[in-house]
């Protein structure tokens, strides 16, 4: 509800009170950082590169200042977004102000401005009125919640205030027809035209988003979130609130992003340093898998063999999908480990170390520490290990052995003294002999230690790169691991293609996790890839064994999964149930969460996707759209691209009348896409960019893009171009590359076609 006039006076010079308090802070602490930045440079130059211990706390204390300068400039504009008012247990009511950041008032330690993160921002988010609580660092905080009020401030003005009427965040009716939306002010952001990035979300966080943010970081957490549920939004600001928790524990270094691809990856890139967080890793799954691989191949990535399979172009499409099908299982991973058991068995046909005919370690011993007291460790690391702990011992056992050598050497001594008198052919014999004895020592220690390494050197050669080539190249080890686990006809693809792709300097992505598994059991996974959390995104496009895979390089199971099922255009290998990934990879222990509520598009354009959606073969319900209606889609038909691309240009024009700009014609595939492109330069009269696999930076305005590359995306506008009978048939990878499409557009939507119109439509 709008507020009273009273109120909005009185919070419009609360605002003023406010910019002239951040306005005296901002010119305090920039007087600081200047005096510091001086004071920087003059013991820089007194140091003259030597340590300076004044030099780095001053440093240090800079870099706090200008942090404190920085939130003061960008609170300027908007400072805070929501105000709660609270009245603890046997204490006052005291209103707080909610804002991006924390503002606090060094002079009296007074927080001015409370950030989304902390506990008691908590009741903004899901608090009810009356009786409620809070988790804080000290226990449960008790208390009672009177007003939640959200604020639409644009350039340092309060335009306008709403009161909530608590419980009744989204829906006013239920089980009627007509639902109405009751948070006026989600209704104005939700409004907003389409950026080229994706923004924070901070002062529109929904209760059942909030809860996901907030959720305990050491489990894996499985969203399935509906098309325009927020999903990847809200990933992104769980990370800013698990960095804002676990402040000493965990920072932007310790996290890494997986995303779908590298467009997906710009469109994002902006959210986290908007939180404040820095030095995120965001990465595909390939770049991350060729990094930790120190692979410089080129490779197939999922997105060009989808679109192989799209265009039907490869004559070997049936043993394409097999192979991918089968590489992404958890049937392949236990290959894998049956294939390490076989490297460990065979690791342990070893001699014992010598020197001479003296044993410096048994290989009984090596065996029982490989195979039993360090067999928690991966292959390598065992080794290592073993290396360590018998080095400790080696010069003990070296000693025994040149104890061995004084004995013999003082044994000869004594029967020269015995046989020989005493004279100078005696001595010449005494010098001789201990000087062979001194020689031989040196010898014996110089070649143990030699013989030591050399034994380590040889055991732990393993080419991890290579390994999974030899997996299917030698005969032995493909007998012994593969057998008859994968169809013959298809094996022999396999292995066909990996020689192929090995000699070509290619690499399949499908190839990716197996080879990045076999290396973490082997090696270890190296200190720069371990993570103390990972989000992936658009997860149901990725293989359980890959999951498996980027499981092994975080601690405590620390995830965050966002998909959602119905958008799987990766039919043949991507995650067909949520349920599976959590008894395979995670062993039934990962919290599951579904995210239904559809924030992105209209009613209109919401309910025309789900017609989509419940022909596919999952049973997740369909979004439930926030209630902001607009004009329904619409399905034209076209008879030439003539015709197509002037309806296309007056489309343009609707959408700039209301003051939107960012236009999408999504085509099937890239092959179409192209096409599209060169009727759009020959017939409108605007200019449209074509969006390939490659690109790196993503720009809305007026855009041809292929179907599986606006995944995550969204649009003021999208046109789907040619939603015909041939374009688009009747099976389950059409209805979610589709229903994909469909799911784009925040405010209008246009479906062309020619010939026959698709029956999924």
């Amino acid at each position: 509800m709008a507020l009273s006039e009273e109120d909005m006076i009185l919070e419009k010079n609360n605002l003023k009170e406010m910019e002239a308090w951040i306005n005296r802070e901002e010119k305090k602490v920039k007087e600081n950082d200047e005096e510091l930045k001086k004071r920087i440079d003059n013991l820089r130059k007194q140091s003259k590169g030597k340590y300076n211990e004044e030099l780095e706390t001053k440093e240090k204390l800079y870099k706090i200042t200008h942090k404190s300068l920085e939130k003061y400039n960008e609170a300027k504009n908007q400072p805070y977004f929501g105000r709660i008012d609270f009245r603890e247990y046997r204490r006052e009511k005291e209103a707080f102000y909610i804002g991006k950041f924390g503002l606090m008032d060094m002079t009296t330690g007074d927080e001015k401005v409370i950030d989304w993160r902390s506990p008691i921002a908590d009741l903004y988010y899901s608090g009810t009125h009356g009786e409620v609580f809070y988790r804080a660092p000290a226990g449960i905080i008790s208390g009672e919640l009177s007003l939640k009020r959200k604020f639409v401030i644009k350039d340092k003005k309060l335009i306008n205030a709403f009161d909530e009427g608590i419980n009744e965040i989204i829906l006013r009716t239920a089980g009627g027809e007509e639902n109405a939306l009751m948070d006026e002010y989600l209704k104005i952001n939700l409004e907003q035209s389409v950026s080229s990035k994706l923004k924070d979300v901070v002062a529109t966080i929904q209760k059942e988003q909030n809860d996901i943010i907030r959720a305990e970081k050491n489990t894996a957490l499985i969203v399935q979130g509906s098309a325009g549920s927020g999903k990847t939004t809200v990933a992104l600001h769980r990370l800013a609130y698990l960095i804002y928790k676990y402040k000493e524990k965990l920072n932007g270094e310790d996290i890494l992003v997986i995303a779908p691809n590298k467009l997906f990856l710009d469109y994002i890139s902006e959210v986290l340093p908007d939180l404040g967080i820095n030095n995120v890793k965001q990465r595909t799954f390939e770049e991350i898998a060729c990094e930790i691989l120190k692979i410089k191949a080129k490779v197939i990535t999922k997105d060009k063999k989808l679109s192989d399979i799209l265009e039907g172009n490869n004559n070997n499409l049936e043993y394409i999908v097999n192979s991918s099908k089968i590489k992404g299982t958890i049937d392949y991973k236990l290959l894998m480990d049956k294939y390490i058991k076989y490297m460990e068995i065979k690791d342990l046909n070893i001699e014992d170390i010598k020197i001479e005919n003296n044993i410096l370690f048994d290989k009984k011993e090596i065996k029982r520490l490989y195979a039993e007291d360090m067999v928690h460790l991966s292959l390598n690391k065992r080794k290592d290990e073993i290396k360590r702990y018998l080095g400790l011992k080696i010069d003990e056992k070296i000693k025994n052995i040149l104890d061995k050598v004084d004995f013999s050497y003082e044994y000869m001594a004594a029967r020269v003294k015995k046989t020989m008198e005493d004279g100078i052919d005696r001595r010449k014999k005494l010098i001789e002999i201990y000087d062979k004895r001194d020689n031989k020592k040196v010898e014996l220690k110089q070649q143990s230690k030699k013989n030591f390494e050399d034994y380590f050197v040889k055991w732990k050669v393993i080419d991890t790169g290579k390994l999974y080539f030899d997996l299917f190249d030698n005969e032995e080890i493909f007998n012994q691991v593969i057998n008859d686990k994968i169809p013959k006809e298809l094996a022999e693809y396999i292995k066909s293609e990996l020689n192929y792709n090995f000699k070509n300097g290619i690499l399949d992505s499908d190839d990716l996790a197996a080879m990045l598994y076999l290396k973490f059991k082997i090696e270890g996974v190296c200190e720069r890839f371990k993570y103390k959390h990972i989000v992936i995104d658009e997860a149901q496009d990725y293989s359980i064994f890959q999951i498996a895979a980027m499981n092994e390089m975080v601690l405590n199971n620390s995830l965050t999964i966002v998909g959602d099922i119905g958008q799987g255009i990766y039919y043949y290998k991507g995650i067909e149930s949520w349920e599976n990934l959590i008894e395979q990879v995670f062993k039934d222990k990962a919290t599951y969460v579904q995210l239904t509520q559809s924030y992105r598009s209209t009613v209109e354009i919401i309910e025309f996707a789900n017609k989509v959606l419940t022909k596919q073969k999952n049973k997740f319900k369909p979004a439930v759209p926030v209630l902001r209606h607009g004009k329904s889609p619409e399905i034209i038909k076209f008879n030439n691209n003539r015709e197509f691309a002037e309806r296309l240009d007056s489309i343009v024009k609707e959408v700039e009348a209301i003051n939107k700009k960012s236009i999408a014609v999504i085509g099937r595939t890239y092959e179409e896409c192209k096409k599209v492109k060169e009727y759009l330069k020959k017939y409108s009269e605007y200019k449209w960019d074509l969006i390939k696999e490659t690109d790196k930076n993503l720009k809305l305005e007026k855009i041809i893009i292929p179907s599986y590359m606006t995944k995550g995306l969204e649009f003021d506008c999208s046109v789907i171009y040619n939603c015909n009978k041939e374009n688009y048939k009747d099976n389950e990878l059409d209805k979610k590359i589709l229903y994909v499409s469909l799911t784009r557009a925040l405010h209008l939507q246009y479906i062309f076609f020619n010939d026959e119109k698709s029956n999924i439509i």
